[in-house]
């Protein structure tokens, strides 16, 4: 039997009748789709739709696509629909392309939901940058630490776990001399002081970070 072609596989997301024929219909052309400008349309679409499991297998599907799915995400955006542009976070966050840096560094600081925060934190200490040059490497690592010093005030413990992930992320591709490298490594100190961060986990996790990345120095 011949699989269901990308227009078919479309058609069952357009056509599906309950929550259940949404997320399986959502799921079989995340997990078979190309790159055909259609299939990802029909993904970020499934954003905005109210189906929290058929968003993620979108969101899935948009990463595994990777930097081709960045441009409609982009494109999409809706400032009213909060739901949409919160999964698109989440995927740009993913799919780590400079393009999203934007909406991430907006989300880390202005987003009311402690998960979407999460994800651009994380999302910010793995962008994509070895294609570029040192320069314009230089100033999106120094616009990605800003954006997560500033996050490690954040009133969520969630938030601050994931910025003491992404401050390590950030900091292992960076020389170990590097000013950027000796920030990031202060704000893991700031989250792992006690008198200033009064999670465990998020002091733990901020002296693991610390500990790796002084027994592994970084990029050379």
């Amino acid at each position: 039997m011949a699989s269901p072609s990308t227009a078919e596989l479309i058609r069952a997301i357009e056509q599906a009748s309950s929550a259940l024929a949404l997320l399986e219909a959502t799921q079989a052309l995340a997990s078979a789709t190309g790159a055909e400008p259609a299939a990802i349309d029909a993904l970020v679409q499934v954003l905005g739709f109210n189906n929290p499991g058929a968003a993620v297998a979108a969101v899935e599907g948009l990463i595994r696509l990777g930097p081709v799915a960045v441009g409609p995400l982009l494109d999409t955006l809706d400032p009213q629909n909060y739901g949409a542009r919160a999964w698109a976070v989440r995927a740009l966050s993913g799919i780590g392309d400079v393009r999203g840096l934007e909406v991430l560094e907006d989300a880390l600081a202005t987003d009311v939901g402690p998960s979407v925060r999460r994800a651009a934190a994380r999302g910010l200490g793995n962008l994509r940058l070895e294609a570029l040059g040192e320069e314009e490497r230089q100033i999106l690592n120094q616009r990605c630490l800003a954006a997560l010093e500033a996050a490690c005030a954040d009133g969520e413990w969630v938030v601050r776990y994931a910025v003491a992930v992404a401050l390590e992320s950030l900091a292992q591709g960076l020389p170990p001399a590097h000013a950027l490298r000796c920030r990031a490594q202060e704000a893991l100190t700031t989250l792992q002081q006690p008198s200033l961060e009064e999670t465990p986990v998020v002091r733990l996790r901020a002296d693991l970070a610390l500990r790796r990345l002084n027994d592994r120095p970084g990029a050379s």
